[in-house]
């Protein structure tokens, strides 16, 4: 048995290269600390590239980004917008801040995602309400893509552009095309905690040029072009610094060494916890490549004995950092009490899947720093708990 670690082993962490020092450095040299800069430009022409997509806008959080788009989108006090449900907060509240209204949408068993029969129920609904959405807020769970060719063409089908929250997957690709690519318009996070980080902050892409450039304009307090301050609009200012930028281009440079690091930390996984009865990984479709930003498992209580809660409490007392599946949406107090609408991929009394994943998953140390041993033990533990 493994000695019990002193330093916890944590979920996901920043994983500096060094790089990110360099060109930090050279923002300072220059003296281009703040607002903007030339790193702010070059983040986001090589993001954009990166992406496959014309435009892109480095703003100070996903959420941020997520805000614009909707305004960018036209949502409204008292619009529709049909949202995935199990996905974090940062998702559905810029909705709010337009005083949206919200109806959430069920996962599917083989993505974890939004779920296309779902999301197809909620459309026939719809019609017969004469209540269309404005648009259809797209999480990707985990770095992990939905089949977003379905969703895609049923929001074709009644012309609802998407809104792609690639929050969690930068990097991720669906049929060979990267997400944050595939609606009207993406988002990608650099929180503290996502797979490359400029300590926080976020993106938002689109192929409109004219999409970004309004953007652009919002985010920096609306101002006019006029020899004083001006405003013939309410703006916000949700712009990244010259020296965030320039930690997130150093953090881009190993991008793919970090995505090889953490599928080879789900692979490990997958390889030694499947042997236990009970412990399902979360799937990767096969036109998907998951960026496995964090390793979620479900853990079947009937089989072994225990609740997620059970593991979560026991590896918590050995050091280990984990954290349960997103509590859906469509479950908490805010929107409760809202009596959101909700859409679920099967029918019937057990037909929630994103209720059953918050049942019974969880996520496990996925950091691209950790190291072999320390992984070892998270699967050590696990593998000692649930055979006791």
């Amino acid at each position: 048995m493994k000695t019990k670690p002193e330093k916890r082993i944590l979920l996901s962490y920043p994983h500096m290269s060094g790089d990110e020092l360099r060109l930090v450095k050279d923002a300072f040299e220059s003296n281009w600390i703040a607002p903007l800069g030339p790193h702010v430009d070059a983040f986001e022409k090589e993001t954009a590239a990166y992406a496959g997509v014309k435009s892109a806008l480095a703003l100070s959080s996903g959420s941020a980004a997520i805000h614009l788009g909707l305004r960018l989108l036209n949502v409204q006090a008292g619009d529709i917008v049909f949202c995935s449900t199990l996905t974090f907060i940062a998702s559905v509240a810029p909705a709010m801040y337009q005083n949206a209204v919200p109806v959430f949408i069920d996962s599917d068993e083989e993505t974890w995602n939004m779920s296309p029969t779902a999301l197809q129920k909620a459309f026939d609904d719809a019609e017969k309400t004469g209540r269309m959405p404005k648009c259809v807020i797209v999480a990707e769970l985990y770095g992990q893509p939905p089949k977003i060719d379905e969703i895609q063409k049923i929001c074709a089908k009644y012309s609802v552009p998407i809104l792609e929250d690639s929050a969690e997957a930068l990097g991720a690709t669906y049929d060979g095309k990267k997400c944050g690519s595939f609606g009207k318009v993406g988002v990608y996070s650099y929180n503290g905690n996502k797979i490359i980080t400029t300590s926080g902050g976020g993106m938002l892409l689109s192929d409109d040029e004219e999409y970004i450039e309004k953007a652009r304009f919002w985010s920096t307090q609306a101002r006019d072009k006029a020899p004083w301050y001006e405003h013939t609009e309410i703006g916000y200012n949700y712009r990244m610094s010259n020296i965030l930028a320039a930690i997130g281009r150093g953090q881009m440079l190993h991008l793919e060494e970090r995505i090889n690091r953490r599928r080879a930390i789900y692979s490990k996984y997958k390889q030694e916890l499947e042997k236990i009865p009970g412990i399902t990984l979360m799937p990767e479709t096969p036109k998907a490549r998951s960026i496995q930003w964090l390793t979620a498992i479900t853990i079947d209580k009937e089989i072994t004995g225990k609740t997620f809660m059970d593991v979560l409490n026991y590896l918590n007392e050995q050091n280990i950092e984990t954290r349960p599946v997103w509590k859906p949406m469509h479950l908490q107090p805010y929107f409760k009490q809202m009596n959101a609408k909700y859409f679920t991929h099967g029918d019937g009394e057990n037909g929630s899947v994103s209720d059953r994943l918050f049942n019974t998953g969880l996520c496990l140390p996925s950091a691209s720093a950790m190291i072999d041993d320390e992984q070892d033990y998270v699967i050590e533990a696990l593998k000692r708990y649930l055979s006791a």
